[in-house]
């Protein structure tokens, strides 16, 4: 042990049958410092633990909202919590009113649209994982320049990175290009080993990954025969959910369960697309049907009987095609009408977001929205763009089965205005919704703000 100044200094090594005294005869001049290279000793800057940001996780039901708002602050750089309801999954995790929210599912938004943010929150489920500083924390970093990105991937380690979605198409010589192997002494875990060259490589697969999840089953459910048989019925393909070890133990340090909702994703098909649509002399030229899915109790909103040469077919859109989001609101689960209102009050263009019904399917089948993934920064129009501009007495409405309805008012017994496209209500096959007899107004304009 060192102490002071002086020449000779006492250094034990304790070793399995002797205690060897080691003599060393130097002197230390702390202006000249230790001439040794090796060991001088450096101080490295270490992050203030009290900054490091928190994970919030929030689990909700079919058809319940997770009880917060979400808005943009006065700076325009940033969102926080607010109105966070009592006894909501929200309040549950932990989330308080004037947090600030820097990643939403493992993606860095401080920086994001405000627009997209929504929608990320918007598709992600059941579930929502949301990692956020309190107001004073944050005010006390941007206060002395911390990089917000840099204490992020802090408080996640070093060698974190995201899961991976991998859809796997069968070759038929190499198969799916992997082998399963269960991990010995640990039930329920498994790793996978990649051919090279082969289908699962191509597809985002790394030997030494772990296999968290396949078909929108969690393989730790599985014995390994049950697993080896839900590989050989799978078809032409697989979709799996991996990770790299280190990676994985990131996510059990944090204990944060690794679901796809955090996932990056690899090669998935059928992806949603995206449609701008102008109105023309005729309207948009296509119908809009509500109709039930067949063989289940789904009901959908399905675009149909596509005009030649109309402003639709230009756009791309597909007759049978399932209409998902409007102008980036999903709309899934909201009624015929208030899908018809919102195209309608969109004017002379509309933004719809649509998937094929296989494509549908498949998504189902994962347990994910197809929207998940379906990442457009376009999607907001020059009229969703003015909120920015309301007053602070403007409220907004709280999401409906998930989804956020705009305000509107009503004006009875007028004429009916040019929607530029036709409607049907076919829940059954039979009824029909009409418009006639409603003029609606403009959409109350709002804050940048949403209750989620």
């Amino acid at each position: 042990m060192y102490r002071g100044q002086g020449k000779a200094h006492l250094l034990y090594f304790w070793l399995p049958d002797m205690l060897v005294d080691f003599f060393l005869s130097f002197t230390f001049n702390p202006k000249e410092g230790i001439d040794n290279p090796a060991l001088v000793i450096t101080d490295d800057p270490e992050t203030d633990q009290s900054l490091l940001p928190r994970l919030c996780q929030l689990k909700r039901q079919d058809g319940q909202s997770f009880g917060f708002c979400l808005r943009m602050d006065q700076s325009r750089q940033g969102f926080e919590i607010r109105h966070v309801e009592q006894w909501s999954p929200a309040e549950h995790s932990g989330l308080r009113d004037g947090d600030r929210v820097l990643e939403v599912n493992e993606q860095y938004v401080y920086d994001m649209d405000f627009g997209r943010v929504v929608r990320k929150i918007q598709s992600c489920g059941l579930h929502l994982f949301l990692l956020v500083m309190s107001r004073e924390q944050y005010e006390q970093a941007v206060s002395i320049g911390v990089d917000l990105q840099t204490l992020v991937k802090t408080s996640k380690g070093e060698h974190w990175s995201r899961p991976r979605l991998c859809h796997i198409s069968r070759h038929p010589e190499y198969g799916l290009g992997m082998t399963i192997i269960s991990v010995e002494g640990h039930k329920g875990q498994y790793i996978v080993s990649r051919v090279t060259d082969g289908p699962a490589e191509k597809a985002g697969v790394c030997t030494g990954d772990r296999l968290i999840w396949i078909n929108g089953v969690m393989v730790s459910t599985l014995t390994h025969s049950t697993l080896s048989r839900t590989v050989k019925k799978s078809g032409d393909s697989v979709t799996v959910l991996v990770i790299d070890s280190e990676s994985e133990c990131c996510y059990v340090r944090r204990k944060m369960p690794i679901l796809p909702v955090v996932a990056e994703c690899c090669n998935l098909p059928h992806t949603a697309k995206t449609m701008h649509l102008v109105k023309g002399c005729n309207g948009y030229g296509f119908l809009l049907r509500q109709e039930k899915q067949a063989g289940t109790p789904q009901i959908v909103h399905m675009l149909r009987e596509v005009d030649v040469g109309s402003p639709a077919e230009g756009a791309g859109m597909e007759d049978g095609d399932i209409l998902l989001a409007v102008n980036g609101e999903p709309v899934e689960a909201m009624e015929h009408e208030d899908i018809v209102r919102k195209i309608r009050l969109s004017g002379d263009k509309v933004i719809l977001t649509s998937i094929s019904i296989i494509g549908r399917d498949f998504y189902r089948r994962l347990g994910i929205s197809p929207l998940l993934f379906h990442d457009d920064c376009t999607l907001w129009d020059e009229r969703q763009q003015t909120v920015s501009h309301c007053t602070n007495n403007q409220n907004v409405t709280p999401l409906r089965n998930g989804c956020l309805t705009y305000p509107t008012m009503y004006l009875q017994d007028k004429e009916d205005t040019a929607s530029g496209f036709h409607s049907d209500s076919v829940p059954d096959q039979s009824g029909t919704l009409t418009t006639q007899g409603l003029l609606i107004a403009e959409p109350i304009q709002m804050k940048h703000r949403r209750a989620l």
